[in-house]
C-alpha cells in the first residue's frame, strides 16, 4: 500500500476496505491503519487511562497497542450491542437548519446496502490519522518514478523486516519517526539516516546510533546520481534503498464535504470550530480530540461530559458570534495552521480542567449519579501535571531498559516517585 508522491491535499475520497479472511472462513473488512506491529504508546498508562477504568495489573508502563485495543473493548462492552461494525459512513448532511438535525448515510460493507437515518446530533470520532501528508521537494516526482516504491509514509509501515539490509532514510522526528527509525536501525544496512528540521522533545539523549541530517532539499537526478538525495547542509547520500516519511497527517472528513461553512479547507486544522470541539454553525456536530500533543483518552472523556450536557440542555453555548470570536482569537494567537490544534503542556492540562469545570456548571438533574451532576470528566491535580511534565523523561528511561521494559509496571521502577519529588522539589507545577 502507498500514497501519491508528494501528497499535498486533504481532499481525498472515502477509503475503500481491504478484505481479509477471518475466523471460520468469514471475510472481514478492514482499512489501512497507522498502527504497526511493535507499536507501544508514548504515554504512561497512569496518565492515559479513563477515570473509571484501571489498566490490568500486568500491563507494562507504556502499553502495547494490542493491550490498548483490549482496554478499549473492555471499556465499551456495555454498549457493544449498539455499535455497527463493518459499516462505513458515506455522507453526513444538514437536514433541518432550524433544528440542526443531520441525515447520515451509511453502507453495510458486506451487503452493500445503504441506509439514511436522521439524528439530532453527530459525534465525529474518526480521528485524524487517515490522509497522510508527504511534502513536495525538488526532483521528488522524477526520483519516485525512477525508483518506484522507494518513498513511503509511516501510515503504511508495519514491520522493520521490510527494511532488513537496506540503506534507509527516516524523515521526521516526532513520536512515530523516532520509534520507526529506532526499529529499522536494528535491521538496516548501516545506521539509519534521520532527516529532521529540529530535535524532538521525545528524542533520546544519545543519538549515536543514527546519522542525523537536516531536511531534504533535493532528490538528485537519476542521470547524475545513484539514488541520491541532498540535505540542507549540503550533505549528499546515495544508494538509498528506502525513505520513510513520518511527516504527519491532514485533517480530513470526506463524509462532511457538503458542510457550509466547511470544516476542512487546507487540512492543517479543522475550521469553524469552538473550543476545539463544536462546529460553530450547528453545534449539534462535535469533534472530540482534535488537539494534538495531548493525552487522548482523558480529553475525550472530558469533552464528552461537556457536549452531552449541552445537547441535553443542561449547559448553554454562547451565541454564534461569540464562538466565532473565540476562533478568531485563537487564529490571532496561533495562526491558521497546524499550531491551532497543538496544546503543549501545560495548555493541555489547563484545557482539560476547563472542560471539567465547564461540565460541572451544568444544571442538576434528579436521578443522575453524583448528586444530580452525572459523570464528570477527569480533573488533573498536581500528580497528573507532574507526570505530564515529565513523561518525555519517563519515556526515555523506559526505552533505555531495552528488552527488560516489558516487565516494568510502574513509574517507581524506573526512578520516578511523585511523593519523593514533592518532598525534594516542593513547588507546584
Amino acid at each position: 500500500m502507498s500514497t501519491t508522491v508528494p501528497h499535498l491535499t486533504p481532499h481525498e475520497p472515502l477509503e475503500k476496505p481491504i478484505w481479509i479472511d477471518g475466523a471460520e472462513g468469514k471475510r472481514e473488512a478492514t482499512f489501512v491503519s497507522p498502527l504497526y506491529d511493535l507499536l507501544e504508546t508514548n504515554i504512561p498508562k497512569e496518565l492515559m487511562r479513563y477515570s473509571d477504568q484501571e489498566w490490568p495489573s500486568e500491563t507494562q508502563l507504556f502499553p502495547k497497542h494490542r493491550t490498548v485495543k483490549q482496554y478499549l473493548e473492555d471499556y465499551a462492552k456495555d454498549i457493544k450491542s449498539l455499535i455497527q461494525f463493518e459499516t462505513q459512513v458515506l455522507d453526513v448532511q444538514l437536514k433541518d437548519a432550524g433544528l440542526s438535525t443531520w441525515d447520515l448515510t451509511s453502507k453495510n460493507l458486506h451487503t452493500g446496502a445503504k441506509i439514511t437515518r436522521t439524528y439530532d446530533a453527530v459525534v465525529v470520532a474518526s480521528g485524524h490519522f487517515t490522509v497522510p501528508y508527504l511534502p513536495g521537494t525538488l526532483g521528488m516526482e522524477v526520483w519516485d518514478a525512477s525508483y518506484p516504491g522507494t518513498i513511503s509514509h509511516s501510515k503504511f509501515y508495519d514491520s522493520p523486516e521490510t527494511f532488513r539490509g537496506k540503506k534507509v532514510v527516516v524523515v521526521g522526528s516526532s513520536a512515530s519517526g523516532l520509534d520507526i527509525g529506532a526499529q529499522i536501525n536494528e535491521v538496516s544496512k548501516g545506521k539509519v539516516v534521520v532527516s529532521q528540521k529540529s530535535e524532538s522533545y521525545l528524542a533520546a539523549s544519545s543519538a549515536g546510533n543514527q546519522i542525523t541530517c537536516p531536511e531534504i532539499v533535493e532528490f538528485l537526478s537519476p542521470t547524475t546520481h545513484n539514488r541520491g538525495i541532498k540535505f540542507a547542509d549540503g550533505r549528499i547520500e546515495e544508494q538509498i534503498d528506502a525513505i520513510v516519511f513520518c511527516t504527519g497527517y491532514f485533517y480530513s472528513f470526506p463524509f462532511l464535504s457538503s458542510l457550509n461553512p466547511p470544516v476542512v479547507t487546507h487540512g492543517w486544522r479543522t475550521t469553524n470550530i469552538y473550543q476545539q470541539l463544536f462546529y460553530t454553525e450547528h453545534p449539534t456536530l462535535a469533534f472530540p480530540v482534535l488537539p494534538q500533543r495531548v493525552i487522548p483518552f482523558p480529553m475525550a472523556e472530558a469533552q464528552a461530559a461537556v457536549f452531552s450536557r449541552v445537547w441535553s440542555a443542561r449547559l448553554t453555548l454562547p451565541p454564534k458570534n461569540a464562538m466565532r470570536e473565540w476562533e478568531d482569537a485563537e487564529i490571532n494567537k496561533k495562526g491558521d495552521g497546524k499550531a491551532f490544534h497543538i496544546l503543549h503542556f501545560p495548555a493541555d492540562a489547563d484545557y482539560l480542567n476547563l472542560l471539567h469545570d465547564w461540565a460541572k456548571k451544568a444544571n442538576l438533574r434528579p436521578g443522575l449519579s453524583n448528586d444530580g451532576q452525572g459523570k464528570l470528566g477527569p480533573r488533573w491535580g498536581e500528580r497528573e501535571r507532574w507526570m505530564r511534565a515529565l513523561f518525555p523523561d519517563i519515556r526515555r528511561a523506559f526505552v533505555k531498559r531495552g528488552a527488560e521494559r516489558g516487565e516494568i509496571r510502574s513509574l517507581a521502577e524506573i526512578g520516578f516517585d511523585f511523593e519523593e519529588w514533592k518532598r525534594e522539589q516542593g513547588p507546584r507545577l
